[in-house]
C-alpha cells in the first residue's frame, strides 16, 4: 500500500465536479481529507492522504493533473525557519504525526515534512513563530495574523 499526504488546488471551473469520487471509483484509491476549503467559482484547496497500490496511485495523480488540479507534496507548503527556532520542543508536544520530534540526547527538534499532515497546530504553539504554512494566500494571511505579524 502506497500513501502520501498531498495538497490539491482546484481551479474555479472544476470545484463542482466529483473529482475525489472519480479517484475512488476509477483508480481504486482511498483517501482521508485532512483539510478542505472549497467555494463555488473560487480556487479550491484540499489536503488529503491518498492511499492505494503504486500503479493506481500514479494513474490517479495523472488524472488529477490532466483535468487541471495542481498537486503538491505537503512539504512544499510547510517550512520551519531554523534561524528563529528556539528548540523548545513545544511543537513536538502537539504534533499528531511525529513530523516534529526531538532527537535525543542532543535535544534537537527535527522537522520531517514527509510525515506532516498540515494540521497547523505547531504554528499556534510555537513561541518563536518558526513554523510557516503557505497553503494559499488567504490561509497565509490568516496564519500571519494569528502569529501577530503583518
Amino acid at each position: 500500500m502506497y500513501a502520501k499526504v498531498l495538497v490539491l488546488r482546484f481551479p474555479p471551473d472544476i470545484v463542482d465536479k466529483p473529482i475525489i469520487t472519480n479517484l475512488v471509483r476509477s483508480y481504486n484509491l482511498t483517501f482521508n481529507i485532512l483539510k478542505a476549503q472549497i467555494f463555488p467559482r473560487k480556487e479550491g484547496l484540499m489536503i488529503l492522504e491518498l492511499r492505494g497500490n503504486k500503479n493506481d496511485y500514479d494513474r490517479g495523480l495523472e488524472y488529477l493533473k490532466r483535468i487541471g488540479v495542481k498537486v503538491e507534496p505537503i512539504g512544499q507548503s510547510i517550512s520551519r525557519n531554523e534561524d528563529v527556532c528556539l528548540q523548545c520542543g513545544a511543537c513536538t508536544a502537539v504534533c499528531p504525526t511525529g513530523a516534529l520530534h526531538i532527537i535525543r540526547p542532543d535535544m534537537e527538534v527535527v522537522f520531517d515534512s514527509e510525515r506532516c499532515s498540515g494540521c497547523e497546530w505547531c504554528v499556534k504553539v510555537c513561541p518563536a513563530h518558526a513554523m510557516r504554512v503557505t497553503f494559499d494566500r488567504h490561509m497565509e494571511e490568516e496564519t500571519s495574523i494569528s502569529q501577530g505579524s503583518s
